[in-house]
């Protein structure tokens, strides 16, 4: 399976495809897409959601997974993320993906199996799991990748339920 992991944001969109062969995972790509701080919200929203699409164009994922918002006491910055949100959601579906939804305590439970891990913690449990020799930058990039490994978990216990 590989899964395109998407950690929104409307100046930087982290991303990581993650693939699982034979139980081991892979790290094929992670990165961010950037906007430009002064450009006009709507532009800032296309060109994330044309990035994307090229994303599961050149990757092919099988299935996307996306961190839900953590919402903040700043209202502006939360609507700002979930409207970047909705275009990452947009963009996963017209590419007709499954998409799959994870908030930040699943993911950290997920990987490190403490659902109050810091940043840290989940940056070295993805280079670990990814068999990495640094941890991924930038950050949003390493949490896209932790929302990929995290719907990989999933999956697999999703499977040995249904074998049950």
């Amino acid at each position: 399976m590989r899964v395109l992991g998407v950690d929104p944001g409307t100046a930087t969109t982290g991303y990581g495809v993650v693939e699982e062969v034979g139980g081991e995972l892979r790290d094929l790509a992670h990165g961010v897409v950037t906007t430009p701080p002064g450009q006009p919200l709507p532009l800032r929203l296309q060109t994330i959601y044309r990035e994307l699409r090229r994303l599961v164009e050149e990757w092919r994922p099988t299935a996307a997974a996306v961190e839900e918002l953590f919402f903040s006491t700043n209202v502006r910055t939360a609507m700002s993320v979930g409207q970047a949100r909705g275009v990452v959601l947009l963009a996963l579906a017209d590419a007709g993906l499954d998409v799959a939804e994870y908030s930040p305590l699943a993911v950290k439970q997920a990987l490190t199996g403490y659902g109050r891990a810091d940043k840290h913690q989940m940056q070295e449990m993805a280079r670990m799991l990814l068999g990495l020799a640094e941890i991924p930058r930038p950050d949003d990039a390493a949490d896209a990748l932790a929302v990929a490994i995290c719907h990989l978990h999933s999956a697999r216990m999703r499977a040995l339920e249904e074998e049950a």
